[in-house]
């Protein structure tokens, strides 16, 4: 039967929860089952928490030397599995006590690649700085299979993905976004371009370490210089991505830097409600764009001025 290696990484979170219950459901996989975490240099006290997994069978625990970033680090992991099924999972994420292992093996056979999806918890929290992230999760993230099916390769999330290692190591996540955000968008887009099918189903992580609205939108902007290099260095997200369509679109009629500067004027007054208990998604969406305009103006957009 063939075997499944679970590959994590590891950065400044307790993941021995996440590999217990792991290794609770091995069995539901039909063959060999090993666990890899590779520990990101995260900080010492979280390194001491972890490094118990090391004593546990059929695990592997490393610490890398040095930060070497989101995508070169699950290159590292699929590079070390010796199985050939993958499954790639977040460290910031929860699983039902049984079914899940399960869930994966029953749907294999559908697709080289079976994205399971994730969930947030039903109440906002009560602290105010994760309102922002919550929201964001339940109302952008959590989707069931039937609605992401219908474009299987959009809005590529690695957080809870099953797929075939020779997938992964044909297709290996570009190491040169740095940074948070897009590595895993690049690889959907790879996918699509492959014409690899893939397959959405039910089976979904829950999401439950937020991280602060601060937190959140330093990634969202780091995330949104990643898909402006994306356009201009490899030329995608023009026809695939509404952010860039949006700002290129503005563009093109003229209109980037008048958008941009009414964009700059209500950037307090957008950050204000982001922070705020009831922060409207929409004032993020215009936010990104303003970023983005900022990555994509050209010397043409710019008003010369006159001899």
């Amino acid at each position: 039967m063939p075997g499944l290696s679970i590959l994590i990484p590891v950065y400044n979170r307790d993941v021995r929860k996440l590999v217990q219950t792991l290794q609770a459901q091995a069995q539901e996989w039909d063959g060999p089952v090993e666990i890899i975490c590779l520990d990101d240099e995260s900080e010492e006290d979280i390194r001491a928490l972890n490094r118990s997994l090391a004593d546990l069978a059929g695990v592997h625990y490393e610490e890398l030397a040095h930060n070497i970033g989101r995508a070169a680090i699950r290159n590292r992991l699929a590079a070390q599995a010796q199985y050939p099924w993958l499954l790639l999972l977040d460290n910031n994420v929860q699983l039902p006590e049984a079914g899940f292992l399960a869930s994966y093996a029953a749907a294999r056979d559908q697709a080289p690649v079976v994205v399971g999806g994730s969930t947030y918890e039903p109440f906002a929290p009560t602290q105010l700085p994760f309102i922002l992230r919550w929201c964001y999760g339940r109302m952008r993230e959590a989707r069931p299979g039937i609605i992401r099916k219908k474009h299987p390769y959009a809005s590529f999330n690695l957080k809870n993905v099953l797929l075939r290692a020779d997938v992964l190591r044909q297709y290996p996540l570009d190491e040169r976004l740095n940074g948070y955000g897009h590595e895993d968008t690049r690889f959907g887009w790879d996918l699509e371009a492959a014409k690899i099918p893939v397959a959405h189903i039910d089976n979904p992580v829950l999401h439950n370490m937020l991280e602060s609205a601060e937190v959140f939108l330093q990634k969202t902007h780091e995330g949104v210089r990643n898909l402006a290099w994306l356009y201009k260095h490899e030329g995608l997200g023009s026809k695939k991505t509404k952010l860039v369509r949006t700002a290129l679109l503005l563009r093109r009629l003229g209109l980037a830097q008048a958008t941009r500067f009414a964009l700059r004027l209500r950037e307090p007054h957008m950050l204000q409600n982001l922070l705020s208990p009831t922060p409207k998604l929409g004032k993020l969406d215009k936010l990104k764009l303003y970023w983005l305009l900022n990555e994509l103006v050209l010397p043409t957009d710019k008003q010369t001025k006159k001899p």
